[in-house]
């Protein structure tokens, strides 16, 4: 059976993640061939880790794409759209992480990749839900919530947050930090929000999904709940996610949802929506 050549952009928390499963648990099915980072040391350690030599990693994502025939974007919503772009133009296949980069870009998403023939992958992330959500909206959606609670500490660095004057020091009962527009949550929080844009991929677009965004010290976990009202039905989900031992702004189950794609992707039965 002919492997899947997998390529990883971004060697953080999440990337390392997939990389490790990727060799010890898709072996079979899959083989990874290049790793890029744009602090290329990151690469070049992992690559050592995993194969005992530095030569999974790649001076450019160019020399990636190269070697690919699926490439895993794990780096930021800041580049995940020009990874998008690069991937799709050369007719490979892209699962995208950092899904705010994709905000208000599925159109052209849509487009580039259909004329490549090439398929996007979009895990469901932190959340759940998803299954239902893409089923209601085959017919008529009225309503999408997403409330989001984290403790404060997961906001460090946040400009939105530093713009306010927000002092996530002092912050002793639940805050909300904003309340709005699923758009606007993306752009504002584009490392803590990636659940945002994948509700509204699935359902009713950035405009319409609305964000509530809570800092809450007594929480441990990251917390999102969703509401969706359609007239099949209301669906409400709250998934308590346990953070990424190297990541807190990353949930565990993001990792996991990405790990689960890749199972679809390499395996002939496919379950859910």
């Amino acid at each position: 059976m002919k492997k899947l050549k997998i390529g990883i952009v971004g060697c953080g928390a999440i990337g390392s993640s997939l990389a490790g499963v990727i060799v010890k648990e898709f072996k079979r099915e899959a083989k990874l061939c290049a790793l890029f980072d744009i602090d290329n040391n990151k690469a070049r350690r992992l690559s050592k880790k995993l194969s005992g030599r530095p030569g999974l990693a790649t001076d450019n994502r160019k020399q990636l794409l190269g070697k690919s025939g699926l490439i895993i974007e794990a780096s930021s919503a800041k580049v995940s759209w020009d990874i998008a772009k690069e991937v799709l133009s050369a007719g490979k296949d892209a699962m995208i992480m950092s899904v705010g980069g994709l905000a208000g870009r599925f159109i052209q998403l849509t487009a580039l990749a259909k004329s490549k023939r090439a398929k996007v992958y979009i895990p469901s992330g932190a959340l759940c839900g998803i299954d239902g959500l893409k089923a209601a909206n085959t017919e008529r959606i009225n309503r999408v919530i997403l409330t989001t609670i984290k403790n404060p500490i997961s906001f460090k660095g946040v400009k939105y947050i530093e713009d306010k004057g927000i002092n996530l020091n002092k912050i002793k009962k639940d805050t909300v930090l904003f309340s709005g527009k699923a758009a606007a949550a993306v752009k504002y929080f584009p490392q803590n929000i990636n659940v945002a844009a994948v509700l509204s991929l699935a359902g009713i677009g950035l405009n319409k999904t609305r964000v509530r965004i809570i800092a809450s010290p007594k929480v441990t976990r990251n917390i999102h709940e969703v509401r969706v009202e359609s007239i099949a039905g209301n669906i409400t989900t709250r998934t308590e996610n346990v953070l990424h031992p190297a990541n807190p702004k990353t949930s565990y189950l993001a990792v996991l949802s990405a790990i689960a794609v890749l199972k679809q992707i390499l395996h002939p039965i496919e379950i859910g929506t």
